[in-house]
């Protein structure tokens, strides 16, 4: 497949994600990926963590925020029983599934996504064009879940890595072999807090309490110098630093997270139409287009390439939206079972 030249940057999310791909697809590729039917160990509990649900204060009204992504008002919500995964689903995992399924990713179908240019070792980057506007971000020729840096790059080492250039159609299909499902926005933030009311991230309102690192973020001056201060330039381990209270690893930090949500910056700030019981975002004629056409599912958790004079969207109530087919190097999922 021949790579194509990607479309400008997510006015709102310059950092997060580059944004679709649509403007370059091909028409074999139009279409969603299949799902696969449940794998062999579909109904397993295996990684969940069982949470009874209850009452939370979602969302944020930090003035430090990014209130045009609707991350407030600040409203109360009510979930029932789940259960989610403690870590984010790893490359290991991942190549189970393909394995099972001979499933191919979008990134495969395209011929290439995105990699964040400065992580590029020189002779992976020669002759790639940067994104418009957003010269971090390379659209990298058969950049894929398994050669995250290109047709030179593998895996090695890296199993227990979260895996990465999967769009949000591949994580619904994982999902869907997995016997699972993604989570709602709702249920990602009350298992990210941990138990805890309004807070920053799950240890409190300060990012490295006490000079400790307690997420992989970016260190040094976004994009030119990434220190890897915490101990990592790009993904870590999906276990890498303390759990939350309920035993989840990494919601902070690392890899942004695909929800079931549709993206929607005004949706849950209207009473007339969003329940604040099990909520799901808007469905249908509600769902906003973009002014390229494009619909975009809401992501969480903020990645290895968020940065306070930049992209501070590291925080639990934060949030952004990306287009379902996209795919880039800080980007992963984790899944849940309804009903616990």
């Amino acid at each position: 497949m021949t790579p194509r030249t990607p479309p400008g940057p997510t006015p709102h999310a310059p950092c997060c994600g580059p944004g679709s791909r649509a403007a370059s697809r091909e028409p074999a590729a139009l279409a969603p990926p299949p799902l696969p039917g449940p794998g062999p160990r579909a109904g397993s509990d295996d990684g969940l963590v069982r949470l009874e649900g209850g009452s939370f204060w979602m969302g944020s009204d930090d003035p430090e925020g990014f209130a045009s992504d609707g991350e407030g008002p600040v409203r109360r919500v009510t979930l029932k029983p789940f259960a989610i995964e403690a870590t984010a689903v790893t490359n290991a995992g991942f190549a189970a599934f393909v394995a099972h399924t001979g499933y191919v990713t979008e990134a495969q179908r395209f011929g290439w996504s995105y990699v964040f240019g400065p992580h590029l070792p020189e002779k992976f980057a020669r002759g790639l064009r940067a994104v418009p506007g957003v010269p971090w971000w390379v659209a990298v020729p058969g950049a894929r879940w398994d050669r995250p840096l290109g047709e030179r790059s593998s895996l090695s080492g890296r199993d227990g890595h979260p895996v990465v250039h999967v769009s949000w159609h591949d994580a619904a299909a994982y999902a869907a072999w997995a016997g699972r499902a993604l989570p709602t926005e709702a249920q990602w933030e009350f298992a990210a807090r941990g138990g805890g009311e309004r807070q920053t991230f799950p240890w409190g309102d300060r990012l490295e309490p006490r000079g400790r690192h307690r997420c992989n973020v970016f260190q040094g001056r976004f994009p030119e110098r990434d220190t890897a201060a915490d101990g990592f330039a790009g993904t870590c381990r999906v276990d890498a630093f303390t759990p939350n209270a309920y035993g989840l690893h990494n919601v902070c930090g690392n890899v942004w997270e695909w929800t079931a949500d549709w993206f929607c910056p005004t949706w849950h700030a209207d009473d007339r139409h969003e329940t604040r019981v099990d909520p799901t975002g808007p469905r249908g004629n509600d769902i906003p287009v973009d002014p390229a056409g494009n619909r975009r599912r809401v992501q969480k958790g903020g990645s290895y390439l968020c940065h306070r004079s930049y992209c501070n969207r590291y925080r639990l109530g934060a949030r952004t939206g990306n287009v379902p087919d996209s795919s880039t190097t800080n980007a992963g999922f984790r899944c849940v079972r309804h009903g616990g």
